[in-house]
């Protein structure tokens, strides 16, 4: 197992993987660690004059304190904003495991720490027979689990820890992200997920109000975690 870098992971798009990526790298920056993040596959991206461009990678590169070709960073980038096989399919352009394998091994060459995001849930596909469990078990990365806490919760996030631990890989922490101010028997849920998940909580994020993604990554509290 690659215990350069770690694989972030999450119950579900939207729950918070790149505050999480980012925040780290922030943290490790600070801390004088030469670090990079990285986003393999991304879908949703608006063409620059320098070629399609991912909010979520962006922030990703620009978080790190060791910043290369935009395509070590994210090495599949697709326009539609869906899953990625459909985007891909779309694009007329297969997602290549060799090539995000080498992208992954030129960042960690120049680092002594990655961040792996993933995109959508655990078993994401990326084509007709592989998923994104299939890129962390290429990488051999261990994984970060980051739940949104709001209604359904529990449901998603012990489905995910139970895939992720099936899938061969090892959890090594879960994030309770606050992503719904309002949800109800916040404590409550949070208490169930300490007592069904077989690995530590590293975190409790509050819900934040700031919406710059790099903005909230850089406020976001210190996450326990050391490689």
């Amino acid at each position: 197992m690659d215990m350069t870098g770690l694989f972030v992971a999450g119950t579900d798009t939207g729950v918070g993987k790149t505050l999480v990526s980012a925040a780290l790298l922030y943290q490790w920056s600070r801390a004088g660690y030469a670090c990079a993040g990285m986003k393999p596959v991304a879908t949703g991206a608006i063409l620059t004059e320098d070629g399609l461009r991912n909010d979520d990678a962006t922030v990703l590169m620009q978080a790190g304190s060791v910043q290369m070709n935009y395509a070590w960073h994210n090495p599949c980038v697709f326009a539609d904003p869906v899953a990625p096989h459909l985007a891909s399919m779309e694009a007329g352009c297969a997602i290549d495991l060799k090539q995000i394998k080498h992208a992954y091994h030129r960042l960690r060459n120049q680092t002594s720490r990655i961040v792996v995001e993933g995109v959508g849930g655990w078993f994401v596909p990326i084509d007709n027979q592989r998923t994104m469990a299939d890129v962390v078990r290429m990488l051999g990365l261990p994984v970060i689990l980051v739940v949104g806490i709001r209604l359904g919760c529990i449901n998603h996030a012990l489905l995910t820890v139970s895939a992720i631990q099936n899938s061969g890989s090892r959890l090594c922490g879960w994030i309770a992200n606050t992503i719904d101010p309002n949800m109800p028997f916040l404590e409550g849920n949070i208490t169930t997920l300490v007592q069904s998940i077989n690995a530590p909580l590293l975190r409790v994020i509050p819900w934040q109000k700031e919406r710059n993604a790099l903005l909230a990554a850089n406020n976001c509290p210190t996450i326990p975690w050391d490689l």
